[in-house]
């Protein structure tokens, strides 16, 4: 599969710019909350006051995909996140304990289901195609992505929109906070690596990708595979099933030029990578991205989409603490875990 658009709303400075951006945002906080833009640009006025953040925040990020590669409606839609329009469920809720579950809208209920941000996507653009929306958790664009491989395979479009979106609430980051999730005190996002303790920043974001058969001008890279593995304890070095990843694409562990790691700064978890690196990567270069856009269940498309970049600029921003740059840059594993129960392995090839 070839990435043949993205769109990326982050934290970071991402949207609306080509490649990646020169400076990255700092924010003194435990939180991290996306940069919006004028949404008026890419969905009606009328609808914008109707529509929830994440709504707007998928949305924009898939008309920006699309736009950028000169595609006005795709054969399929596929989508992932892990908790969905939480905004929108909280308000529903919240009407009906004030009013006694009486006189309620259906507005807030309607939006609140997981598939409606790929619905109004499609609602959007008239793609009359698939439209399914994976709700995993830690796996939740990852299925997608397997998801996409299969309706290739199977010669089911020649275009797939592929993407991902989180969004997080107040009530959200202090329920997770209250379990631990996070850090107590706030910080500098960029440095959480470089202090690790329990907890990490929360985040949120939404990446889209338009995925083809046929290499175009605008295509960043080759999607090539992915690779999931659920374990409820740390996961020993053996069990990743990195060499199966690279087996299936006729690859060696040494034609890996960079691994970009999900590392949040929380040392319950960021061990798990130095295991995997120590056992199947000692002298390849890294890199990690989660300083960046913070910890949520679909964080991995933002990795998808700086791994997407580097490859197409060939060039790797000093922000995602690249010991060694390779130059250049053909294969790009990265690896994720979601708090060390979801595992994934997502490969990406010089197109």
């Amino acid at each position: 599969m070839y990435i043949n658009g993205a769109g990326c709303l982050s934290p970071q400075p991402t949207f609306g710019h080509p490649g990646f951006p020169e400076e990255a945002a700092s924010v003194e906080s435990n939180r991290l909350k996306a940069i919006e833009p004028n949404y008026k640009e890419f969905v009606p006025p009328e609808m914008v006051r109707r529509m929830g953040r994440i709504i707007k925040m998928g949305v924009a990020a898939a008309k920006s995909t699309l736009n950028e590669a000169g595609c006005t409606v795709p054969d399929a839609i596929i989508t992932g996140t892990g908790l969905g329009c939480i905004e929108d469920t909280e308000k529903f809720l919240g009407t009906m304990i004030r009013n006694r579950e009486e006189f309620l809208t259906p507005t807030a209920f309607i939006q609140s289901t997981h598939n409606t941000v790929s619905a109004q996507i499609a609602l959007l653009t008239g793609c009359h195609g698939y439209n399914f929306t994976y709700v995993h958790r830690g796996f939740s664009f990852e299925n997608a992505i397997l998801d996409s491989l299969l309706q290739f395979q199977h010669e089911r479009g020649s275009s797939i929109l592929l993407g991902a979106a989180d969004e997080l609430t107040t009530n959200s980051f202090h329920i997770q906070e209250r379990m631990g999730f996070w850090r107590r005190k706030p910080g500098d996002s960029l440095t959480m690596v470089d202090h690790p303790g329990k907890g990490t920043v929360a985040g949120e974001g939404a990446a889209f990708f338009l995925l083809g058969t046929e290499k175009k001008p605008t295509t960043y890279a080759r999607l090539t595979d992915v690779e999931t593995c659920f374990s409820p304890d740390a996961l020993p070095e053996e069990q990743i099933n990195v060499r199966d990843i690279l087996d299936r694409n006729g690859l060696a562990l040494s034609d890996i030029d960079l691994v970009l790691l999900g590392r949040n700064g929380d040392v319950r978890f960021d061990r798990i990578y130095d295991r995997m690196m120590a056992s199947a990567f000692p002298s390849t270069p890294s890199g990690y991205f989660k300083h960046l856009c913070g910890e949520y269940m679909t964080a991995s498309s933002f990795g998808l989409w700086v791994a997407a970049n580097i490859l197409k600029e060939q060039r790797i921003p000093k922000i995602l603490h690249v010991n060694n740059p390779p130059d250049p840059v053909k294969h790009i594993l990265v690896y994720n875990h979601y708090r060390g129960i979801n595992h994934s392995l997502i490969l990406l090839s010089q197109a």
